[in-house]
């Protein structure tokens, strides 16, 4: 399953890629600056959520690059195959529901969370069908 490998370790850079982007959240979007102006109770809880969130990127990263074969080749695999699947769609979802995609950024974020829910979603597909 030549393309699916090639799409799970795709999966893998791309999620490697939100990691690194969450991480620059507290430089790229002021938030020393913004995050005061929230309750302490609030600003804990946006910044726990970003750092929870980088390391399920990073798990997803971790199990695209040492266990893509066992992805496609299990059950359990396949069910994980589709809820990182599902998870990315689902954040294409939320970007059209808060953000609406009347900006260009906005749309291309919307169009880049179906693309990583297209890398696991298309493995997942092939895998089921064997």
């Amino acid at each position: 399953m030549g393309g699916a490998s090639t799409a799970i370790y795709a999966g893998g850079v791309f999620n490697l890629a939100f990691a690194a982007f969450h991480v620059l959240f507290w430089r790229l979007f002021n938030w020393d600056r913004d995050l005061a102006t929230l309750s302490a109770i609030n600003r804990a809880v946006m910044q726990i959520l970003n750092l929870c969130l980088t390391f399920i990127f990073l798990a997803f990263a971790y199990l695209s690059f040492q266990h893509a074969d066992e992805l496609l080749g299990t059950r359990l695999g396949n069910a994980l195959l589709s809820l990182i699947a599902f998870f990315w769609l689902l954040r294409a979802i939320q970007q059209a529901i808060f953000f609406g995609l009347r900006h260009r950024l906005s749309s291309a974020l919307f169009g880049l969370f179906l693309v990583g829910a297209s890398l696991y979603a298309y493995p997942a597909w092939l895998s089921r069908a064997t």
